[in-house]
C-alpha cells in the first residue's frame, strides 16, 4: 500500500466524516491558491518576510482584504505568519513564483482559471448520457480551437504545459535513468511543444540528435524555444508539421502528454503514421499519467476525469496504450516508472 491510500485509510478509520466534509471544502483552497498567484502575492513576497499593507501596496490591493487571503494561504500551506504578522513563503509557496525553474504558476491559473472551472458543472450530465468533452457543451468548439480564437485562453493554456514541463521532464528522466539509448542515432518528439522534455534528453545522451515536430505557430516564436537555454541547440531541430501524418524518420518516437488527448481511433491515426516511417528496429516511447490497479489511489484516476471534461482523450492503463500500439504497427516492449510512479513511460517497437 502506498504512503497516500494509508494516509486515507487511517484518516477514514478515525473520521469518515471528517474525511468527506475535507473533500465537499476542497475547492476552497484551490480557489485560495488561483486567487494568490492572479493577484500576484507569491511574487511580491520574494525572499523576505513581509507585512500584508506592504504586499497590497505594492500590488494596488485591499490592506485589510488581503492579510485575510495571506492568512488563508498560510492555513494551506504556501505561506508561514509571524508573531509580527508578516508572511513568507514557504517552499511549497516557492512553487508558485513565475520566475522559480520549476513553477507551477501557470498550471493554476488555467487549472483554477474560468474555462476550467467552469467546465466541470457538466459532468453528471456527461455520465448519464455518455458523451463527453465538456469544454465543447461550455464554448462550442474544442479546446485547441477555442485557443486559437481567444488569446487569452491561448496564453493562459502555454503558460500552463510550460510551467508543467519542468516537473514532467524530470518525472521522465528518472523512469528512463537506465534505458539504454547506445543504439540509437535519432530521437524526434511528436508534439514536443517548444522541446523541453526532448533538450532534457538531449542534454543526459550526448550523442543523441533530436527533432521536435510540432505546429508551425508554436516553433515560430523561436524566442521560447528550450534548445538555446538548455545548452543543445546544435543537436536540435524544429520541424513543422502534423502528427496525423506522419514524422521524420528517427531511431526513437517520444510523445509527452499527447495520447491522453485524444481518443482511441484518434490515437491509433497517430501511432500508425508513425509507424510508416520508423525504421524496423523503430522504438515508441509513450510517456504519460499512467492508471494504475483497480486499488491503488493515484492522480491518473482523477486526471482521467479532468480529460472527460476538457477534450476526447483520456487516461488509460499500461494495458490500454499497450492495445493501441498493436493495433497501429507496434509491438509493446515494456513499461517505466520513477519512484514515485506518478507518470510512466510505455514502450513500443515497430513490428
Amino acid at each position: 500500500m502506498n504512503d497516500f491510500a494509508a494516509l486515507a485509510d487511517t484518516a477514514l478509520a478515525a473520521d469518515p466524516a471528517a474525511v468527506v466534509t475535507d473533500l465537499i471544502f476542497g475547492r476552497w483552497r484551490s480557489q485560495i491558491l488561483h486567487a494568490g498567484v492572479r493577484l500576484g502575492v507569491f511574487d511580491a513576497l520574494g525572499d523576505d518576510a513581509r507585512g500584508a499593507e506592504t504586499v497590497a501596496a505594492e500590488r494596488s490591493l485591499d490592506p485589510a482584504l488581503t492579510y485575510r487571503l495571506l492568512r488563508a494561504l498560510g492555513a494551506i500551506g504556501l505561506l508561514a505568519e509571524d508573531a509580527a504578522g508578516r508572511f513568507r513563503l514557504t517552499e511549497a509557496g516557492r512553487l508558485l513564483q513565475a520566475d522559480h525553474p520549476q513553477s507551477l504558476r501557470g498550471v493554476t491559473l488555467l487549472e483554477e482559471g474560468p474555462e476550467h472551472y467552469t467546465i466541470w458543472r457538466h459532468l453528471p450530465d456527461m455520465v448519464r448520457e455518455g458523451r463527453q468533452n465538456a469544454f465543447h457543451r461550455e464554448f462550442g468548439r474544442h479546446a485547441f480551437e477555442h485557443a486559437g480564437v481567444d488569446p487569452a485562453y491561448e496564453q493562459v493554456f502555454d503558460a500552463a504545459m510550460t510551467s508543467y514541463s519542468g516537473l514532467q521532464s524530470g518525472l521522465v528522466l528518472e523512469a528512463l535513468a537506465q534505458y539504454d539509448f547506445s543504439g540509437c542515432e535519432t530521437i524526434c518528439d511528436v508534439g514536443g511543444g517548444r522541446g523541453h522534455m526532448l533538450c532534457s534528453l538531449l542534454a543526459a545522451h550526448p550523442h543523441l540528435q533530436g527533432m521536435v515536430l510540432e505546429r508551425s505557430d508554436v516553433i515560430a516564436e523561436t524566442g521560447k524555444l528550450w534548445a538555446e537555454p538548455m545548452g543543445v541547440a546544435g543537436r536540435c531541430e524544429f520541424v513543422a508539421g502534423d502528427m496525423f501524418h506522419g514524422a521524420p524518420p528517427a531511431d526513437v518516437y517520444t510523445m509527452k502528454m499527447i495520447l491522453h488527448d485524444w481518443d482511441d481511433d484518434e490515437c491509433v491515426r497517430i501511432l500508425s503514421a508513425l509507424a510508416r516511417t520508423a525504421p524496423a528496429d523503430g522504438r515508441l516511447l509513450v510517456m504519460e499519467h499512467v492508471v494504475p490497479g483497480p486499488s491503488e489511489p493515484h492522480f491518473a484516476k482523477l486526471f482521467d476525469i479532468h480529460m472527460m471534461c476538457w477534450g476526447t482523450g483520456r487516461e488509460r492503463t499500461a494495458e490500454e496504450y499497450q492495445a493501441l500500439m498493436e493495433r497501429a504497427g507496434w509491438r509493446p516492449a515494456g513499461v517505466h516508472y520513477p519512484a514515485s510512479r506518478m507518470m510512466g513511460v510505455v514502450e513500443g517497437r515497430r513490428v
